[in-house]
């Protein structure tokens, strides 16, 4: 079984951070989207709709690891003490290519959510479990049983539901306009899916086996990120573009300035802002160990059911309207998600012997993605 049996303290500790602060992120993410607040002097109150600059906070905190992670070591070092910092002769452009699908995958996610409904925004996240199984086979070898396809298809179905219910019963809110502006919105939001999937199969394939401390690798993906996103708001800034992607008072594709100015003029912006900042240190480093510890699909699968604390949290402020079909979408989806886990059905149809013990496959696909050498991983 992928989830629950079999896991240390240290995998639940992982798991559980994971979860909270995955939680905390997106929404403190939307609560300062919720905001107004006036821009460069002279502008008038207007939405707070920086999805890029928002991008690059989420950077800053990742980088913020990689601070901690090398003050933590020369403490350490200083007191002389034996630590084990894994190891330390990697390359560090291994961490690019995430850093470019964090960075591509947070932005698209980030627009969409101005032009789709925040429910959309949570549960459609949940299509990353098909992109990340599939490109699992592809790519790292695996081999998906009779119960991961079945799964994928519960996993369909419930997001065509979901999708479904935005149409039927929801009023369009002040980031989704038009019918058109929803379907822009859910296909980029998608797509942000698909990249999210290559980063944890990337990650997976090129970092697990090398034993580089978490907090180390999740730093060195702020720095790329947050170099390359940055240099790329100058060009953002002249780049005319328009309503729904220029959502701001100039109508360029980002405006840093005037957001950093929103930020400024609004204290519930930047408590917002420092949210999603401090949250995303911790949610990233929970993130890349249990992809060392565990897999890229436990990983998903923790990353989906977040979108179920999400959205209860989202009904409960009033952010959302409850929708029976939406609800029973959410409900398949998250059985697709179980189903493909293994954890419903085919364990109680095993232990009667109804269904065949599973088979282990390869062992490259079962083996602990860290041996158990006798040193506990002295992460921070």
């Amino acid at each position: 079984m992928s989830l629950g049996p079999g896991w240390t303290g240290y995998q639940w500790f992982l798991a559980l951070m994971m979860l909270i602060t995955g939680s905390i992120n997106t929404l403190t993410t939307k609560f300062a989207d919720l905001q107004e607040a006036p821009g460069k002097p002279g502008t008038p109150v207007h939405d707070f709709d920086h999805p890029f600059l928002q991008a690059s906070g989420m950077f800053i905190g990742e980088f913020s690891c990689l601070i901690v992670f090398k003050i933590w070591v020369l403490y350490h070092r200083c007191s002389k003490k034996d630590v084990d910092v894994g190891n330390q002769k990697f390359n560090p452009l291994v961490f690019l290519a995430p850093a470019l699908c964090d960075m591509t995958g947070t932005s698209l996610m980030y627009i969409g959510l101005t032009l789709t409904y925040a429910s959309s925004f949570q549960m459609l996240r949940g299509a990353v479990i098909i992109f990340t199984g599939l490109l699992s086979v592809a790519f790292l070898g695996r081999k998906l049983e009779k119960h991961h396809w079945v799964g994928i298809f519960f996993v369909l179905i419930g997001l065509i539901l979901v999708g479904v219910s935005d149409f039927i019963f929801k009023t369009p809110d002040s980031g989704a306009t038009s019918t058109n502006g929803v379907i822009t919105g859910d296909l980029l939001i998608l797509m942000a899916q698909v990249i999210a999937a290559i980063q944890m199969v990337v990650e997976e394939k090129f970092v697990s086996g090398q034993n580089i401390p978490p907090m180390q690798g999740v730093g060195w993906e702020g720095l790329f990120g947050f170099t390359v996103l940055t240099t790329l708001l100058f060009p953002f800034y002249f780049i005319k573009v328009g309503p729904p992607f220029g959502n701001n008072p100039r109508g360029v594709f980002e405006d840093a300035l005037d957001g950093l100015w929103q930020i400024s003029n609004n204290g519930k912006i930047a408590g917002g802002v420092f949210g999603t900042i401090v949250s995303i240190a911790f949610f990233n480093f929970a993130g890349l160990s249990v992809t060392k510890e565990m897999s890229a699909t436990t990983r998903m699968v923790l990353d989906s059911v977040r979108t179920l604390v999400i959205w209860v949290f989202s009904l409960a402020v009033g952010w959302e309207d409850f929708q029976y079909l939406q609800a029973i979408g959410f409900v398949i989806l998250l059985a697709g998600t179980a189903v493909y886990n293994d954890m419903l059905f085919g364990p109680l149809l095993r232990r009667y012997g109804v269904l065949a013990p599973v088979q282990m496959g390869s062992p490259d696909e079962r083996k602990p993605l860290i041996q158990d050498n006798g040193v506990d991983p002295n992460y921070p």
